[in-house]
């Protein structure tokens, strides 16, 4: 069976979603990151335009209810009850529970080891930028995988996380992060 080729939400409409969800900026910034590394991987895996939307899509509402439920009880939960009700995909769905370790959803599909794969790095990669004069314009994975042997910078971001992710889409870390970078040098907040 081939997977959908439609999420059930455009890309307008799944910014649409996340602005209804989040108010935080930075949580928006980090969403936005997060979709725009998911579509570059979907196009370097040469899939159709209908699925790098969708894998952008994923991307974009992974964590859409993590600022109104940010326990383990309800996140991803409720984001992904939500989404099921506007139609999205089980595949997509899958993979934003897949992405917090704790809900035991196991990542099968491309999408959803490359969400799991992306989340974290994406978050560590703004924060290096944070600390550089020209964000991440001229930061390259060597400085990232430098800062990740410092447990006090971004100490909430799971290197464990980004050491498993990696391993679980077979790439190098500096593909991965140059990938990443590339992608996130991109994204316009919207």
């Amino acid at each position: 069976m081939t997977a959908p080729t439609t999420s059930g939400l455009t890309r307008s409409a799944a910014r649409a979603e996340l602005h209804a969800w989040v108010s935080n900026p930075a949580l928006r910034h980090h969403m936005e990151c997060v979709a725009a590394c998911m579509e570059a991987y979907a196009a370097t895996l040469g899939l159709s335009d209908a699925d790098r939307e969708r894998w952008f899509v994923c991307g974009l509402m992974h964590d859409l209810d993590w600022e109104r439920h940010p326990t383990k009880e309800e996140h991803p939960r409720v984001g992904v009850a939500h989404l099921r009700g506007k139609g999205v995909d089980d595949e997509i769905l899958d993979a934003i529970m897949g992405h917090a370790e704790y809900t035991g959803t196991p990542r099968e599909s491309a999408m959803s080891k490359h969400l799991f794969a992306c989340d974290e790095l994406a978050g560590f990669i703004v924060a290096c930028g944070k600390v550089r004069p020209d964000g991440v314009q001229t930061l390259e994975p060597k400085s990232v995988e430098k800062k990740l042997k410092n447990a006090a910078f971004a100490a909430a971001v799971s290197r464990e996380d980004i050491a498993n992710g990696l391993a679980g889409i077979g790439r190098t870390f500096e593909d991965h992060c140059g990938r990443s970078i590339e992608a996130i040098r991109g994204v316009q907040f919207q």
